[in-house]
Parts: C-alpha cells; structure tokens; sequence
C-alpha cells in the first residue's frame, strides 16, 4: 500500500437516533433555527459544517475509472484470482472462452479489438497485443445500464455477468488509467471512497430519485406497454425465444423491458427505468391544446408525492437549491437533451413543484436553479447550507454521450472556484456518479432491500476537513448523503435511508 494512503480499518459507526435527538435538543436549548444563521456551532463535531455541495456525475464504476489508484480496492485485487474477474456466458456455467464483441458500436473499427482479447478486465487506454489503446479523450460506445440487466451482470454479488448481458459485450469489463484526470490530482489530495455502492440497481433516472429520497417512484396504473416481463425470481428478464444461448453471438433480446416493474406485492407498479416527468421541462411535450406547463399524462410518470430531503430541509427551514446546467434554456423552451435532460432533475417529478400552482410555481422560483445561478451564488458567498449541482449531459463523462476528460476539467474548474469562495473554510464537496454505466466492478455489492444497492461507483470528500491522502472503506451508498445531511442539520430522517451504509463522516476530521 502506498504510505500516501491510509485505509480504514474501523470505520466509525454511522450517527444513529440518539445522535440526532442529542443534537436537536441542543438546538432548541440554543434557541437555534435550522438554517446557516442560526446552527450552533459545536467544536471538534459535524455542526462545523456550513456548506455541503453534491455534484453528480454520470456511469461509471469504481474500477472503471479509479481501479489503478494507489491504495484503493482496485483492479490489480480482482486480478488477483480468475473466480474473482472471469465472466461467465448466459447459462451462468460456462466460462466465456474469450471477451464478446462490443455488439453496440456499430461496427465501428475502434474497438474491434475487444472480440480478440481473453476473458478477464483490460484496460481501454493502453494496448493490448497488438491492439490500439483508446485514450480518455475518445467517446466510447455505452453499455446496457437499466434495473433488471444490473441484477443480472451482479449475479447475485458474483459479478460474473457483466459482459454476458451488456449490448456493449466485452466493452464492460474495460477500465481506465485515470492519474491524468484532474479529480484523481483531488483524490489523492484529499479523501476517496472506495465502498461507496449506487443506491439503486439500474441506470440516470431511478438513481437520481434515491439521491433526493431513497425511493422509488410508484404508478398505479401504468400503461402496459411499458410494464417489464420477469421471471419468477422477480430480479431477471425473460429473453424472447430468438434471443441467443449465448454472449458470444450477439447481445441478448427480451420478452418485455420496460421503464416499469410488474405489479408488485404493496399493489403497485414501480418506474424503474426512465420514464418522464408529468410537468414541464419535459421530453414529453404538453397535451394537445392543453396546458403548455404540463406534459402529455399518457407519456409521463405521475407526479411524485414521497417526502424528500428538500422536504426535510425545508421543514426545519434550511435553504437549499438543485443547480442544473441548462435550465433557464429548458424553461425557456431551448431545451436540448444534449444539453439539459429532464430525468436528470428527479425535483422535477414531485407534486410539490407544480408549476400550475402558486406555491409550486414559488418553490420551482426558489429551489431549481441554473448552473449560471450557481456560478454567482459561489462569486457572491451565497451558496445556500445544502447545494446539489448537475451538469450539463456533455460535462457527465457519461460514455456515448461525452469523454471523461471534459467532464473532469469542468468539475476540477468548479472546485476551485469554490475553494477561493468565502464559504470553503466551512464546506464539504461530495463528488460523486449516479451509477456504475454497466460497467464491471468486482466488490460485491451489501445486500440491501429489493432496489439495491447495485455496483460501487467513485466517490471524493473535498473539504478543508477531509482527512488527507485517505481511502475510506467505510460501507457507503447514494443514500449516504442524505444520512449525512440529515445528521448535520438535525432532519426528520427519510424511511429509506440504509441503515447500515455510513454517513461520510469518517472521512471527515472535524479538529482540523
């Protein structure tokens, strides 16, 4: 191990209710509000924190893009033994004789050369044999990533199918070189979470809302047309009677997969992939000459009512904004899903922000923001206590969409204007990716409940309290910011917060 990097082999407990309710009644014996202005500020605790900023960024696992970095659970411990690395074909047996064509480039030249090499991980940006490397800067093809197709490539936390069910083949066992990107300069500087899971199995759309309230989106009675066909095990799709035996012919092919779950035990349906939202922006357009604010019912999900951290937030009147890159254009009517996508801002799927209501429009004015809107708000130390920021899609580093290394220059760019911000002195920046983008990662992921959690993704704790030079093998997953949120600002606490996934705090040292 290198002595830059030291792991955590006690990880602190996560704050349990008796942590929460200590610090409620300090509160209200302070007299103390919610907000920045009026917390109490404890010494040497996590009530020194004023300022906590999510940046989400899009697909890719840990072994993906931080599998080579000094110290962390990487690739070269899967390389270790085959079980733990070779994928297995779509019998769940048979070990594939060699990695399988990348099925969804179309037959593009640029990686042809996966079909050729053996069946274990290999790195994209380096040659192997006599193939090409193909560098950071190249857009790859993008790999399968939606709820049922995940459970799948996990196999049970085997994660030996990764290449059996992805469209994109032997694609999704390549991972990447990353000490050119900046945010590995930031990791190495500050701390890095190498057991931190997405919240949910699956792809952009479902991860977003177990970010903002650890659920899932129910629908009563959704059209059937997009209702999944699983098998009884309820976690697999049926493939169709053409779809071939297996990986090594073509990518497989479906009875059903839809964006929602069948009917489940509680009653209802579930959207699982994505789906839009029922108010505008919106990529599916209003009702004909109906309101022009509202999206057409029968191509939208209907609107949410769960309780999310912007609820408890502003329950205990904290501020809070959801910062989007290209938003005034969407509300303007410019949108460009290259640009701005709707189901990238899960606030747009809630009753709550109804902009056909006075008080929804008023929230939608007071919480949804642009990525210009952001900029100021760090220029002029007015950044509220809770800030979540995504960019736009071609600053993601989401494969097939855009490049790692533009992404990764813009996020860097944006942690340093935020550091010579007056408010870096009391923040904590947590960069992280909704999910894992279908490619392989070998740490098994925790069992949870029906949704997850599904593969590790990177995760890097930016604070002048981050612990120096640490890898953090705390158990962690999307949910973990919500916990941490609701410890630091003393919130009713969500329902489907993992209780056994910790709060990032031991990644944090608060007498520094």
């Amino acid at each position: 191990m290198s002595s830059q990097f030291r792991m955590s082999k006690r990880p602190r407990l996560a704050a349990g209710p008796f942590v929460a309710l200590g610090f409620a009644a300090l509160l209200a014996a302070c007299g103390g509000g919610g907000g920045s202005g009026g917390v109490p500020v404890v010494p040497g605790t996590i009530d020194k924190v004023k300022n906590v900023v999510v940046i989400y960024l899009e697909n890719r696992s840990f072994d993906n893009l931080y599998g080579q970095l000094p110290g962390a659970n990487g690739v070269a411990n899967a390389l270790a033994t085959p079980a733990t690395y070779q994928q297995l074909d779509r019998d769940g047996v048979t070990v594939l004789p060699k990695l399988p064509a990348v099925w969804s480039a179309g037959g593009a030249s640029t990686w042809s050369f996966v079909a050729d090499l053996p069946n274990r991980p290999f790195r994209i940006d380096a040659p192997n044999g006599s193939s090409p490397g193909v560098p950071l800067s190249v857009i790859s093809p993008d790999p399968v990533h939606r709820f049922y197709q995940t459970q799948m490539q996990v196999n049970g936390g085997r994660n030996n199918q990764f290449a059996a069910w992805s469209d994109s083949g032997g694609l999704a066992m390549g991972y990447y070189d990353g000490s050119s990107m900046k945010l590995w300069k930031l990791a190495q500087q500050y701390a890095l979470a190498d057991n931190y899971f997405q919240g949910a199995f699956g792809g952009s759309f479902l991860n977003h809302f177990w970010l903002v309230c650890a659920c899932t989106p129910a629908w009563s009675n959704p059209p059937l047309s997009l209702v999944s066909s699983v098998d009884s095990s309820g976690t697999r799709l049926k493939t169709s009677a053409n779809s071939p035996a297996s990986a090594s012919t073509r990518s497989a092919a479906y009875v059903a997969d839809g964006s929602v779950t069948p009917r489940l035990a509680d009653g209802n349906y579930y959207a699982v992939n994505t789906t839009q939202p029922a108010y505008q922006p919106s990529a599916t357009p209003p009702p004909a000459g109906g309101d022009p604010r509202l999206a057409d019912p029968s191509g939208a999900l209907p609107p949410q009512s769960s309780t999310n951290v912007g609820d408890a937030l502003t329950a205990k009147g904290v501020d809070w904004k959801w910062y989007a890159g290209g938003w005034n254009d969407a509300l303007a009517g410019r949108m460009s899903l290259d640009e701005y996508e709707p189901h990238h801002n899960p606030f747009g799927y809630f009753k709550r922000f109804d902009p056909t209501t006075t008080a929804g429009a008023a929230d939608r004015k007071a919480h949804l923001k642009d990525y210009t809107d952001l900029l100021a708000d760090i220029q002029n130390a007015r950044l509220p206590p809770v800030a979540f920021y995504k960019p736009v899609r071609s600053l993601t580093q989401h494969p097939g969409e855009t490049d790692i290394l533009s992404g990764d220059a813009h996020v860097a760019d944006l942690v340093t204007k935020l550091q010579a911000s007056a408010q870096w002195k009391d923040m904590v920046i947590v960069i992280t990716y909704d999910e894992s983008g279908g490619f392989w990662d070998h740490v098994a992921p925790p069992k949870g409940d029906q949704w997850g959690p599904g593969p590790r993704v990177p995760t890097l704790i930016v604070s002048p309290y981050a612990k120096k030079g640490y890898v953090d093998s705390t158990p962690y997953d999307t949910t973990s910011i919500i916990k941490f949120i609701t410890r630091r600002f003393a919130l009713e606490p969500l329902a489907g917060v993992r209780k056994d996934m910790g709060d990032l705090t031991n990644s944090l040292d608060f007498n520094q």
